[in-house]
């Protein structure tokens, strides 16, 4: 944990009334206890077993608040930490959260006050805002996180689509291991992306392959997405459900 964090108890009447003019999207409000309270900014409401930045209030499930952009720049202004990190079970930051809920003007404002763009500790494998997208298929945030330059794996490309990148990564010496094959291909399937399941499948992927943190096969997960040419493809290979 960061050195010198303060707490704020979620119930007390301040952190009340700051939760609420965030999620209203209430400028003059803010603005008000922001000036009030000089400190509010870098505070945590929480304790020290979990708790979260005002940042993350802003970019909080489901996102795209009244304002947002605006609420994130006046909170960074006041001295909020673009890059400060959940304290809990993980360690995400704001732009983990906004990533996740498809809220690009948030994201791109984020970026733009010098969030970083790869910060590991998501919840999908301690990754990053844009594995946490690709995972939740929040698929506009996924591809603007793409244009700004984050940082891709061959399971983001997957999910995504991203032939070149796919391409590129079986080009290189030695090639990816097996079991990333699988999951990349598991992906394809999770994302709807028939051109790199085909791929994916050319260079050995196990069609059934069920990856730790699924139940379900790739026919399944493309099943349950509704990805119909996909899915007729599949059951074309004979994938199991």
């Amino acid at each position: 944990m960061e050195p010198g964090i303060k707490f704020l108890d979620p119930k007390a009447p301040v952190a009340v009334k700051v939760q609420a003019a965030i999620k209203q999207g209430d400028l003059d409000t803010l603005r008000e206890l922001l000036d009030g309270e000089p400190e509010l900014a870098t505070i945590r409401i929480g304790n020290a077993t979990e708790a979260r930045s005002l940042l993350h209030i802003a970019t909080d499930w489901p996102g795209n608040i009244p304002n947002g952009p605006e609420i994130i720049q006046m909170l960074v202004n006041a001295g909020g930490d673009v890059n400060a990190t959940f304290i809990g079970t993980h360690t995400e930051t704001p732009l983990h959260w906004t990533a996740s809920n498809d809220d690009v003007p948030a994201l791109d404002m984020l970026l733009d006050l010098g969030a970083n763009i790869n910060a590991e500790g998501g919840v999908i494998g301690n990754g990053t805002p844009l594995a946490d997208a690709r995972a939740f298929l929040q698929m506009k945030t996924a591809q603007k996180l793409v244009e700004r330059g984050a940082s891709v794996t061959l399971q983001d490309a997957a999910t995504l689509g991203l032939m070149e990148h796919i391409e590129k990564e079986f080009a290189a010496q030695p090639g990816p291991e097996q079991e990333t094959v699988n999951m990349a291909f598991w992906n394809s399937c999770h994302g709807g992306q028939l051109p790199a399941a085909k791929f994916l499948y050319q260079r050995g992927a196990d069609v059934n392959y069920i990856p730790p943190w699924a139940d379900n096969t790739p026919l399944a997960e493309a099943k349950s997405a509704g990805h119909d040419g996909l899915l007729s493809w599949l059951n074309s290979i004979e994938a199991q459900a």
